[in-house]
């Protein structure tokens, strides 16, 4: 008898262990379906901005599924959620910036950047209307209220570069959490924010509207080379080291997909974009979306490339600002932190 109930305690203990198992998610290992198509779980610092346009683009072309892989897209507002999220296992890949890799990096995490889809940022800081004669460059930043996604954001970072720039401190000016879209253009007209940074198709609405103006234009290069001294690799699907490591024909498929969508891009005219876009995302203003689009679409690569020179760039604008890089910048690897492997293959 006690040897039935030690052999039954023993598999109470296996089933408990089991199930243990099942019920946190290891963030190394990625799930598949019935058919054993890998299942990926994509989160976007913000779906229906210009910026991430490709990763609706490829769901909508049929890039992913083309590929043998289940996608699905996730939205989330802030790229520093993004990231947490990616760090915990909760998702497997994100459309997000480059230099979140870095400042990861910094703090002991392996990132590294798949797919560079941009090599410049495609922000543009709006200073709202009442306010566009006393804010007139980054100098004018102190004392003021600065919009920005969230803390810890890469409008948080590109903000902080600038008017460190002008030699305004991050003491000296007030970053706040406004998201995009509709809250920040409600923090503009409220008095919430003073400035801040965004992108289109908030930009041109704000523009259209004549709400807002631009003071530093990162959409395209000359912008970003005259407000950051150099190009600012920006959009990315990035993932973490141990899944790419340990799934590289995943890694490969994700890449293959968004390169075929960056060819497509760069064979269309934005009309035409919009009208693969998905109906909604144009706001019931198709001609402002379309507008928001040829503003803004110059800034994708046609091949996936990472910028040698732009990577070194992002290391030298967070290293003058980020306390994470500043401690640790000699053992930051840039090789690490992006692959050009896979988008060479899929050419």
């Amino acid at each position: 008898m006690r040897r039935v109930s030690r052999i039954l305690c023993i598999a109470v203990v296996a089933i408990l262990a089991v199930a243990g198992l099942t019920g946190c998610r290891d963030s190394r290992t990625l799930s598949t379906g019935p058919d054993g198509t890998p299942r990926i779980t994509l989160m976007v610092g913000g779906l229906n901005k210009v910026i991430y346009l490709p990763a609706m683009l490829t769901q909508q072309l049929g890039g992913f599924a083309r590929q043998g892989l289940d996608v699905q897209l996730l939205d989330q507002a802030s790229g520093a959620n993004a990231e947490t999220a990616l760090l915990s296992g909760q998702v497997q890949a994100v459309v997000g910036f480059y230099d979140h890799t870095l400042d990861l990096q910094a703090r002991q995490q392996c990132i590294t950047s798949v797919v560079q889809m941009a090599n410049i940022p495609g922000e543009v800081v709006m200073v709202g209307s009442k306010h566009a004669d006393q804010i007139r460059s980054a100098a004018d930043f102190r004392g003021r209220k600065m919009g920005i996604t969230s803390l810890g954001s890469s409008t948080d970072f590109l903000t902080k570069a600038l008017a460190a720039n002008a030699g305004v401190g991050t003491a000296d000016f007030t970053p706040v959490k406004v998201g995009a879209g509709q809250t920040f253009i409600a923090g503009l007209n409220n008095g919430g924010i003073d400035a801040g940074m965004t992108t289109d198709p908030t930009v041109a609405q704000l523009v259209q509207t004549g709400q807002g103006k631009v003071l530093y234009d990162m959409r395209t290069e000359q912008g970003t080379r005259d407000a950051l001294g150099g190009l600012y690799p920006a959009t990315s699907l990035y993932m973490s080291c141990s899944i790419v490591d340990r799934y590289p024909e995943v890694a490969q498929k994700l890449a293959t997909a968004f390169v075929e969508t960056l060819r497509w891009i760069h064979q269309h005219n934005p009309e035409q974009i919009a009208a693969a876009m998905p109906a909604s995302y144009d706001g019931g203003n198709r001609a402002l979306y379309v507008e928001s689009i040829k503003d803004s679409i110059g800034m994708f690569n046609a091949d996936g490339r990472m910028s040698q020179e732009g990577a070194q760039n992002v290391l030298k604008v967070l290293s003058g600002f980020s306390k994470n890089v500043q401690r640790h910048k000699d053992r930051i690897n840039l090789t690490r932190s992006y692959t050009t492997k896979f988008v060479e293959q899929a050419q």
